[in-house]
């Protein structure tokens, strides 16, 4: 053990000898925002006071996993677009008191508004559908149910998509959380799409509009939706009352997409592709 510890030290001092003769301010800032990141807490109460409490899990987490301790600097966001440094003043066992160095808005969020309004897959595809929707940029994730819908939503199932919200945005560094919608009937959200300016409905066949057309004809646009159907994807009946509402057919590729990997094709090309 003895040896091996003596090993990785004299690692670490070759890689901080390296970094700090060879690479650029450019790098070296890479590296120290990605540490920020790992240090990155979420308060559920608007912070408005120059002391924050944290305590139950969250403590733990930043005592005993990231080993932090009175001195050490975190960052905090509460959801409302400002990230806060703080300072660790108190900690025992299960709380830690800090005190609030700075504050600044800084936004991470993609141009426009845009909603995904998608049928839920099953099991542990819902949060890989959640952490990429936060990380890229999406604004609103409405969940929907279709005719072939294979989940049913419930009150509990809303709380766990916020908390996977919560997790992929201490991650990806976005200060604003992404909105997790009230289920809805699909024939509801034809009804209410929002105010949306552009409406899309996935639909990898004839007579649909390719995502680069689509890109191109949302370029002004401040706010686009799109609905991604379930694994069978969308009726007919569907699809037909959809184009009745005014929405436009997406193509997305040659290929039929799974629920989440359409959805996060549709989250790029509106998102980062604007």
């Amino acid at each position: 053990m003895f040896f091996r510890s003596v090993k990785t030290c004299h690692v670490l001092r070759k890689y901080i000898r390296y970094f700090s003769g060879h690479h650029n301010s450019r790098q070296i800032t890479v590296i120290r925002e990605s540490e920020v990141m790992k240090r990155r807490f979420f308060v559920e109460h608007p912070i408005t006071q120059s002391q924050v409490i944290i305590s139950g899990p969250d403590a733990h987490h930043i005592r005993n996993v990231n080993r932090l301790d009175v001195g050490d600097t975190v960052t905090l966001f509460d959801g409302s677009g400002k990230e806060f440094e703080a300072n660790i003043v108190f900690a025992e066992k299960k709380r830690l008191n800090l005190e609030i160095v700075q504050s600044q808005e800084i936004s991470r969020e993609i141009d426009g508004e845009l909603t995904i309004a998608v049928a839920l897959p099953k099991g542990d595809r819902q949060k890989v559908l959640v952490e990429k929707m936060v990380e890229l940029g999406v604004t609103t994730l409405v969940p929907i149910h279709c005719e072939r819908s294979v989940v049913q939503l419930k009150e509990k199932s809303i709380d766990r998509l916020n908390r996977w919200v919560v997790e992929a945005a201490k991650q990806c560094g976005r200060n604003l959380l992404m909105k997790i919608d009230a289920g809805l009937k699909f024939e509801d959200l034809l009804k209410d799409d929002g105010h949306s300016d552009d409406r899309f409905i996935a639909h990898p066949y004839e007579e649909s509009v390719s995502g680069a057309q689509a890109v191109t004809q949302c370029e002004s646009t401040s706010h686009v939706i799109v609905a991604i159907g379930p694994e069978g994807g969308f009726s007919d009946a569907e699809v037909a009352a959809a184009s009745e509402a005014g929405w436009k057919k997406l193509k997305m590729g040659r290929s039929v997409l799974r629920v989440e990997t359409a959805a996060a094709a549709a989250a790029t090309l509106f998102g980062l592709g604007r």
